[in-house]
């Protein structure tokens, strides 16, 4: 274990990878560092999925970092999220403790595990004007045109696709300073989900999250005078239940295609994480189906390799 600074556990969404680093971090004694992109949000929590309940393993509540450190409606960034992983990996470094970072926003952890050196993108008012009026569709195919490496994986609205486009158009055409970010000696561990059992996970956990008051969450929000759009700009579960709860979907609709959505982005998640490995980060895969005992004497086996 000495031989590493960072432990990263990926997978998609609803793999049961809170789960499972909550559990190692109880063995290991130490603390989780989130990397998901909606869960830094307070008052977001049947959406983003927080699972806060996962953190306490017999009777003990894991320290974790990164989860509600937002109000709703902020834009935060990859850039934020570095700076700020940074500080919560300094934190736990300092008790001698080997942090573990855990969640599916692909571009969050490749931006630690490979030391993404970043600025802060300021808004184009022009750029924004001149894009304002085209379909999803027609902004999607122009961020397909951009080479750079930039996260596309939850681009399902207008006003998220045309902030992607503006990040592109910076590093496209500005010169990058490089920013310090230290070189993480990782080990990356991945949860290999059966395509058919993920989906069954996906829509029973859809249904319980609404029984739960997903809903009610959302109006919420809205009554605390967070806008629509603003709302509609996090995606998935916060863009469709908006339009339901502003009577734009109707209850069946909004399920139905929310249900597909969440799909479609557990199957963008996996794609990404294959092109992580293309780039070079080597990702150990657990078998889903194995044990939680099991799966964290694999992990403990591959940290006591060398």
């Amino acid at each position: 274990m000495l031989n590493y600074d960072l432990i990263a556990i990926l997978g998609p969404t609803a793999s049961g990878k809170t789960k499972l680093a909550a559990a190692l971090a109880h063995t290991l004694d130490t603390e989780i560092i989130s990397a998901d992109s909606r869960q830094i949000y307070r008052n977001m929590d049947l959406g983003t999925g927080k699972d806060i309940a996962d953190y306490f393993v017999e009777g003990k509540q894991i320290p974790y970092h990164l989860i509600d450190i937002v109000e709703p409606g902020y834009k935060y960034n990859v850039f934020e999220y570095q700076r700020d992983f940074l500080h919560a990996y300094e934190t736990i470094r300092e008790k001698q403790a080997l942090p573990i970072v855990c969640g599916g926003t692909g571009l969050y952890l490749e931006s630690i595990l490979r030391g993404y050196k970043l600025l802060p993108v300021p808004e184009n008012m022009e750029l924004r004007k001149q894009l304002e009026n085209n379909s999803l569709s027609e902004l999607t195919k122009l961020l397909k045109q951009y080479k750079t490496l930039h996260n596309t994986t939850d681009v399902d609205s207008v006003k998220r696709a045309i902030r992607a486009i503006e990040i592109e158009e910076y590093y496209a055409h500005l010169p990058v300073e490089e920013r310090m970010f230290p070189n993480l000696r990782s080990i990356v561990f991945g949860l290999n989900i059966d395509r058919e059992i993920r989906r069954k996970k996906i829509s029973d956990r859809l249904q319980q999250r609404l029984n739960e008051g997903m809903v009610e969450e959302v109006q919420r929000l809205l009554d605390r005078g967070i806008s629509p759009e603003d709302l509609i700009y996090y995606g998935l579960e916060y863009k469709y239940l908006t339009l339901y709860v502003t009577n734009q979907l109707s209850y069946s609709e909004m399920f139905r295609e929310l249900e597909i959505a969440i799909h479609q982005f557990a199957k963008r998640q996996m794609t990404w994480f294959r092109g992580m490995e293309r780039r070079g980060i080597n990702i150990h895969w657990i078998d889903y189906n194995l044990s939680l005992e099991e799966k964290i004497a694999v992990i403990e086996n591959k940290l006591n390799e060398n």
